[in-house]
């Protein structure tokens, strides 16, 4: 943060408090138990999200540019909610409101980082359905594993230089007014308005940042979905058009998930209670993160085929290997461990039944 200051100004000496206290939920009726219902989203995120991941990294056929999305979409949603909910809980749940000014900072890097990621990540997702329906020709030549890999690298690049930017504008304001933040985390807009110097450029940058990672987006989206809308309108049959509609099925939900309890508010902020924005604004947060991969699960053929066959071979591999040491004859058995295929461990199998040197049908009956 240094930079900024040394970039941004001479030597002019800024107030800073040593730490801040968050009280977004203090003072709310019962909130021990949502902070539980925290915590059990917080678990069911982390494992979803590291299923779509490994089941994305370990089926070959699915390493195409959409799951290249997918897999930064269940990245960005694992590594979101564990940069904010252990936070939270350790906050409010073991009562440590108290957060220094340099990790408060930090705190709202990674979490406006994350957040924003996951918007464009629809973006990612909005540009292959369109490209896949809209121009079936051209999909496998413009759509590449090297072109998604690139457009999901510009995007972490363009989110990352834009939130360090809005962070580095806090640290040119001297925050004397309060060291109360009236939110669950250290957010941009309660920080600056904190400030007692001139806040003007953080202020501009609360209405471009909102504009440039959030409703740009949400603006591609839409668009997006005209055309598509357009596209399938062409199409002969009514059947035609509901397979083309059912490729989007996945990627609207995660669109409406995202935006629509932003969107609700944004529209009605003056006429919500502070308490419940609070909260509607904690689960806008954290709760798309551990749907979308269970959303992909349920409603993407390709992955819930592959979780099948994943599951399947775990169980061939476990069934084999309990069993090899009871079927052996003598102690000149092969050593066969996980590091071995399913394939190479049937192979085995077969071989060693047709020299006859495991009575296979023998000791199952004994046991």
């Amino acid at each position: 943060m240094d930079l900024f200051n040394s970039a941004l100004g001479k030597n002019i000496t800024f107030l800073r408090p040593a730490f801040f206290i968050i009280s977004g939920f203090i003072g709310i009726p019962n909130i021990k138990y949502y902070y539980a219902f925290l915590f059990f989203v917080y678990i069911i995120s982390v494992l979803a999200n590291t299923a779509v991941m490994a089941t994305i990294y370990l089926d070959h056929n699915l390493r195409t540019p959409k799951y290249i999305a997918v897999f930064n979409l269940a990245l960005v949603d694992l590594l979101g909610n564990s940069a904010m909910v252990p936070k939270v809980l350790d906050i409010f749940l073991f009562n440590h409101p108290h957060i220094s000014y340099n990790d408060c900072l930090t705190f709202l890097f990674f979490c406006y980082v994350f957040l924003s990621m996951q918007a464009l990540n629809l973006v990612a997702l909005s540009y292959d359905r369109v490209m896949a329906i809209v121009y079936p020709l051209h999909y496998q030549l413009k759509v590449t594993q090297k072109f998604m890999l690139c457009l999901i690298a510009s995007f972490w690049v363009f989110v990352i230089i834009v939130v360090l930017i809005a962070t580095g504008l806090l640290t040119r304001l001297s925050l004397c007014e309060s060291v109360v933040i009236k939110s669950f985390f250290c957010d941009h807009g309660q920080i600056y308005r904190l400030a007692c110097n001139d806040y003007t450029p953080s202020d501009i940058t609360a209405w471009i940042l909102p504009a440039l990672i959030l409703w740009l987006p949400l603006l591609f989206v839409l668009l997006s979905y005209l055309s598509i809308g357009y596209a399938l309108a062409k199409v002969a049959t009514v059947r035609e058009r509901m397979k083309g509609f059912k490729t989007c099925t996945a990627h609207l939900s995660l669109v409406a998930i995202y935006f629509l309890p932003i969107l609700i508010t944004f529209i009605l902020r003056a006429n919500i209670e502070p308490h419940a924005r609070i909260i509607n604004l904690s689960l806008t947060s954290v709760f798309p993160p551990m749907l979308n991969p269970i959303i992909y699960v349920l409603q993407t053929r390709e992955i819930k085929e592959s979780l099948k066959k994943f599951l399947k071979n775990s169980g061939t591999l476990e069934w084999a290997i309990a069993r090899l040491p009871v079927f052996g004859k003598n102690q000149d058995v092969v050593e066969i461990n996980e590091d071995k295929t399913v394939e190479e461990i049937s192979q085995y199998i077969i071989h060693q039944i047709l020299e006859n040197r495991w009575g296979i049908c023998e000791t199952e009956r004994h046991h």
